[in-house]
């Protein structure tokens, strides 16, 4: 697979504060990452950075060889960033099929294929932003990326705040967008595991620094990592032990 996103010796933060330190990693056209690290580590901060919102210190940022460091965001997005950011930003005045058509780029996902990945959506598609559910507004922030076409995703805890059943609901369509239709994509995520399993790489930041980077795979399978750098192992031990005294 060719090289798609390269992050090389970026050093990245807001105003004087310098959050991002060194960060150093590439993604090859149709490869997910997985971005992990506990609260406050920078997660955000480098989402951001890609989509060019904080100040740089320093090193560079390239799509499919191109120099992008020096981009505004809206002709980063232009050239192939898609952001779903915490906030998601939705336009919530406009209705659902505006808040789509309003952004759409040439390209293989039209208002159509959106839909078919979105049923809730088409059937809303009337509605205005504000009167959809948090979980609709989410599907919505999702459609309105993919339709601009990018050539990578970039989706900063898309999870965070949903119903369990919506959570389910979105996972299967992230799976669908990565596994079957191949975007590559950047996913931050608390809950590790909830994708770990259909992501390609992880990445995993602490005090803004890379402090582990390999296969998903072999990190999911590896208890002692997630503990040393998530705490995910030592949770769950501290779970067990709270319903054992329960009972």
């Amino acid at each position: 697979m060719s090289e798609l996103l390269k992050i090389d010796h970026l050093n990245a933060g807001y105003g004087e504060a310098v959050v991002l330190s060194n960060i150093s990693f590439t993604i090859a056209e149709g490869e997910a990452l997985a971005l992990l690290g506990r609260n406050g580590m920078g997660k955000t901060t480098l989402v951001n950075s890609i989509v060019g919102v904080t100040r740089r210190f320093g090193g560079s940022i390239k799509l499919d060889g191109r120099d992008i460091t020096g981009l505004r965001p809206d002709q980063r997005a232009h050239v192939g960033i898609g952001w779903v950011p915490q906030e998601r930003n939705i336009f919530r005045s406009l209705t659902v099929e505006e808040n789509l058509t309003a952004v759409a780029q040439p390209g293989a996902w039209t208002l159509a294929k959106v839909y078919a990945m979105f049923p809730r959506l088409e059937e809303r598609r009337h509605n205005l932003g504000n009167e959809l559910s948090g979980g609709e507004q989410q599907m919505l922030a999702i459609g309105r990326a993919l339709i601009l076409n990018p050539r990578i995703m970039l989706l900063d805890e898309p999870l965070e705040g949903l119903a369990p059943i919506i959570i389910e609901e979105l996972l299967r369509v992230l799976r669908k967008i990565i596994r079957e239709e191949g975007l590559s994509a950047i996913l931050v995520e608390q809950n590790a595991q909830k994708i770990l399993g259909f992501t390609d790489r992880a990445v995993i930041l602490e005090r803004g620094s890379i402090a582990y980077q390999g296969d998903s795979a072999a990190l999911a399978a590896d208890p002692a990592l997630l503990e040393t750098h998530l705490g995910v192992a030592k949770t769950n031990a501290s779970t067990r032990k709270t319903r054992q005294q329960a009972t």
